[in-house]
């Protein structure tokens, strides 16, 4: 393994992770009134317990009812900033998941690559009003239009390069400092620093993008008809980071902090005087 070899494998590294990092859009600019504002919602959203929740009829019949509303929205506001991009996907569907037994709301891909969204049976039911719902549904939209997915993919893959390539140039140094070291388990510890590069590359920019898809939903929620800051409250609720089997629950990937309620009254109110949202440079 030559030093030539490794600084170029370096540069493309760095190329790659370039490439995926950031937000494709400008987050608004929170003032003291926001933050104190949203500080004040979201200690009475923590203090509130949670409703009773609704009967599964009920869920059902306001699921059909906000997506009627917050889909035409949100595909409309895809393909407006979908720009140069014709062949961007805009018209995702909006289903129910019964496979899962857990709250949670989602944005994938199927099988077949295609993205399209679900939400639990579980988080149905706990919803408390149709703005929450509106605002979930509208969040992520956020992501599929924003390309998190895709922006996570590619920052796994430059994680992975980089922390691979640094432990093979350790690993190279060494067999050259001590051409009898014993290297059996070399392999292996390149094999835990790809998966671990991969790892913390896809968290990077995590907290960020969901800044993002919450400025995103704010404007969707708002062509809507939706309250976007009543329907963020959801996001404060207290409720657990992990599920009884120990994975990430919908609170562990959407983190409840006043600054998620700042970020969408600013938002909010950018959207209501007639501000769009700009892109990052």
């Amino acid at each position: 393994m030559t030093g030539t070899w490794m600084r170029g494998l370096m540069a493309t590294c760095v190329a790659i992770g370039l490439a995926g990092c950031g937000t494709t859009y400008e987050l608004p600019k929170v003032n003291d009134e926001a933050s104190t504002m949203a500080a004040a919602m979201f200690t009475q959203a923590r203090a509130t317990p949670p409703g009773a929740t609704v009967t599964p009829e009920a869920a059902a019949a306001r699921f059909r009812r906000v997506v009627a509303r917050v889909k035409p929205a949100a595909v409309a506001f895809c393909r407006s900033e979908a720009g140069d991009r014709p062949a961007k996907v805009c018209d995702l569907p909006v289903v129910i998941d019964p496979s899962v037994g857990e709250a949670n709301a989602y944005q994938t891909r199927d099988r077949q690559g295609a993205p399209f969204i679900g939400i639990t049976v579980p988080m149905l039911l706990q919803v408390g009003n149709d703005d929450e719902l509106a605002f979930m549904i509208a969040h992520e939209f956020g992501h599929h239009i924003a390309d998190h997915i895709e922006k996570g993919e590619r920052q796994a893959l430059a994680g992975a390069l980089i922390l691979g390539a640094l432990t093979a140039t350790s690993q190279a140094y060494a067999n050259q400092a001590n051409p009898g070291r014993y290297t059996g388990a070399d392999q292996a510890d390149l094999q835990r620093s790809i998966g671990l590069g991969a790892a913390v590359g896809q968290r990077a920019y995590s907290q960020t993008y969901e800044l993002e898809s919450d400025v995103i939903a704010a404007h969707i929620a708002r062509m809507s008809g939706y309250d976007a800051v009543n329907g963020a409250r959801f996001f404060a609720r207290p409720a657990g980071a992990r599920t009884q089997a120990g994975t990430l629950s919908f609170w562990g990937t959407h983190p409840p902090n006043s600054q998620r309620l700042a970020t969408v009254i600013a938002a909010t109110r950018a959207a209501d005087a007639g501000q769009g949202l700009n892109r990052a440079e």
